[in-house]
């Protein structure tokens, strides 16, 4: 257990930011050292089992066994290849279409993509030697092969000579909070109300099992639905004000041109 007056240690994994959750911890608990630091994926849940982090934002899935989990959010997964390579061309693509390309990581990592490569591409792939993520997308950079990760780590990552697009059929990377089920910190407590929102005056509530629920994931497709529309009514009326003209979006969207239709924006949701 961690000692009340020692410094309260967080780590985070690449493509994950923290810093807003700190900003508030510094207004809120000036009095309460913490400190944060990046850790790799493959060391995130050693160094939260062994100690080392009280508490660990990392990707999503990982073994529960002795934790309390909480999901935050997820993340859209892109495909990074030379800025030359054919896929550049597209907004987006199918993982299908990358059946042939030799990917550089262990396959295990994109099982999506192990799925549907050709034996050859399969055979390169797991010939290929361990690499850290910055290593294997020097490499795609020169055109021999493609990367697939969450998009903030593509952006983490990002160089002058590659691209990254969105790919179909992958699944999304959730990120999530993570602590030791036996650890009773109070300041655990106090990081989760952070960043799930708490208000300096919400009350705290009793800490989530192992199984705790998803918190919700913002819909970054649609609008938040007002209360009116929610029930099927009618819009309420303003009172005492008189409401503002609609801004007219189309004077101020930049499309792609006639020849290419309504094109999707490139990268995120």
């Amino acid at each position: 257990m961690t000692h009340p007056m020692a410094p309260f240690h967080i780590e985070f994994v690449p493509g994950v930011t923290p810093d807003k959750w700190l900003r508030v911890w510094a207004r809120r608990l000036a009095d309460s050292p913490i400190e944060a630091s990046p850790v790799e994926d493959d060391e995130a849940l050693a160094h939260l089992r062994d100690g080392t982090a009280s508490m660990v934002l990392l990707r999503l899935p990982v073994d529960r066994h002795g934790l309390h989990v909480i999901p935050l959010y997820e993340e859209v997964p892109v495909v990074v290849v030379s800025k030359d390579h054919v896929v550049a061309a597209f907004d987006e693509v199918e993982v299908a279409d990358l059946a042939t390309e030799v990917l550089m990581q262990e396959p295990d990592r994109v099982p999506e993509w192990a799925d549907v490569a050709s034996p050859d591409a399969r055979e390169r792939a797991a010939a290929m030697p361990p690499m850290t993520t910055r290593q294997a997308i020097s490499v795609v950079a020169t055109g021999s092969g493609i990367v697939i990760v969450p998009m903030s780590v593509a952006r983490l990552h990002h160089r002058k000579d590659v691209v990254h697009r969105p790919v179909n059929g992958v699944a999304p990377s959730g990120v999530g909070l993570a602590w030791r089920a036996d650890d009773d910190d109070p300041r655990i407590e106090d990081f989760i109300g952070i960043v799930r929102g708490r208000t300096e005056r919400s009350t705290r509530g009793a800490a989530p099992t192992a199984d705790a629920a998803e918190t919700r994931k913002p819909d970054r497709g649609s609008a938040t639905p007002t209360r009116a529309s929610a029930k099927g009514g009618k819009p309420p009326r303003s009172r005492g004000r008189t409401a503002q003209p609609p801004r007219n979006r189309a004077s101020t969207h930049r499309g792609r041109g006639a020849a290419g239709g309504q094109g999707r924006h490139k990268g995120g949701r």
